[in-house]
């Protein structure tokens, strides 16, 4: 008996606040259940956005401290479930279900999602890049599929792993655009006063850059003595990045926020976002920022960045780690702060990115036939 439906499981770590758990949990929400059933499989089912799971998802608690510890309990539940289409995301647990498949269901197609520019990933890693390298190059291409979310990330496999283009697919992020703007309407203003304010969001940690934002603040004070900044997030680097900001003489300008479920209250209300990476992916929350009809100041670093903002209207560029550059155009916006409401053309950027376009690309992927590795 044929199915009626396509069952996909859907593999994460967990559900902690991250841009790719926000993806699958936005894709999990407008995947057509006519043509789709879906499961996520999570290997520790904790995080802020459980509670986010749609109703009718059923989540898999794989109940494991650490991936590698998780494999015998993909491979059982991908036996009971017997899925046409398995979706992974995030570098070490892609690596361990291909490392799995020998003893996965043979009909089982295996898709992986590649979020991040893999090579600068992997340049950070002082200890055992080589292995990481060689385990990249040659298990990625085991997979039926693997998701690129830009451009810059499927050319970084391509060129520098060697992994075969005819297995590689680039599909953007999605940006929900009415439900960024439902969920921006849930909270109040959370800035004290009218001074120029600046937000920034991500994990608190080197690929993100703040310490290069933090010294760009210090210069931008010199002209804009009442500028504030926000950052968003939570991560290994806060004593040293809250160290920085005291030192830096900025301890009543930066305010470290932390986590924040619902962080569009303060993109809406806010006069300029900063991206600040060192390396992307795809810059999701800049473009979440500018569904907020918010100019954006990013680092031009390896990932995506340039490929979808040089376009855009409210996009503004500056070199990577450069701080100087980075303080000079963020203190041009908001000594313009006009712009935040010169919305022309944004609306036309962000088409390509909108969550019904990108979806069905997902379905498409997600329901192609796929043969035995």
């Amino acid at each position: 008996m044929t199915r009626s439906r396509r069952t996909v499981l859907f593999v994460l770590p967990s559900l902690a606040g991250g841009g790719a758990e926000r993806a699958i949990l936005t894709l999990l929400r407008h995947l057509d259940r006519t043509r789709f059933e879906p499961h996520l499989a999570l290997v520790e089912a904790a995080g802020p956005y459980l509670k986010e799971v749609p109703a009718d998802v059923p989540v898999h608690d794989l109940k494991s401290s650490r991936v590698r510890r998780a494999i015998p309990g993909i491979i059982r539940l991908a036996w009971s479930l017997r899925p046409q289409t398995a979706h992974s995301t995030l570098g070490e647990l892609n690596l361990a279900m291909v490392l799995s498949r020998p003893f996965l269901p043979r009909e089982m197609r295996l898709v992986l999602q590649e979020v991040i520019c893999t090579s600068r990933q992997l340049a950070q890693v002082s200890r055992h890049s080589g292995k990481w390298q060689w385990l990249y190059r040659h298990l990625y291409p085991r997979a039926d599929k693997i998701i690129c979310v830009s451009d810059d990330v499927l050319n970084d496999l391509a060129e520098n792993f060697a992994i075969p283009r005819a297995k590689l697919v680039r599909v953007y992020y999605f940006v929900d655009v009415d439900r960024i703007w439902q969920l921006a309407a849930l909270g109040e203003n959370p800035y004290p006063d009218a001074s120029p304010q600046v937000v920034a969001a991500g994990r608190l940690h080197k690929q993100k850059g703040f310490d290069l934002l933090l010294d760009a603040l210090a210069l931008v004070a010199k002209t804009l003595p009442s500028v504030r900044l926000t950052i968003l997030g939570e991560g290994p680097l806060e004593a040293e990045l809250k160290a920085q900001s005291e030192q830096l003489g900025l301890s009543s300008s930066v305010r470290f926020a932390g986590f924040q479920s619902n962080p569009y209250p303060y993109f809406k209300h806010a006069d300029l976002f900063v991206l600040s990476s060192r390396y992307e992916g795809l810059p999701n929350v800049a473009l979440e920022a500018l569904a907020l009809g918010k100019p954006v100041v990013a680092s031009d670093c390896p990932g995506g960045v340039r490929e979808v903002l040089e376009a855009c209207p409210l996009g503004h560029l500056v070199p990577p780690g450069d701080a100087p550059a980075l303080a000079g155009a963020i203190t041009e916006v908001l000594q313009s702060r006009s712009e935040s409401y010169r919305l022309e053309g944004v609306e036309a950027f962000l088409e390509r990115f909108r969550v019904e376009r990108i979806v069905r690309e997902y379905e498409e992927v997600l329901s192609a036939p796929g043969t035995r590795q």
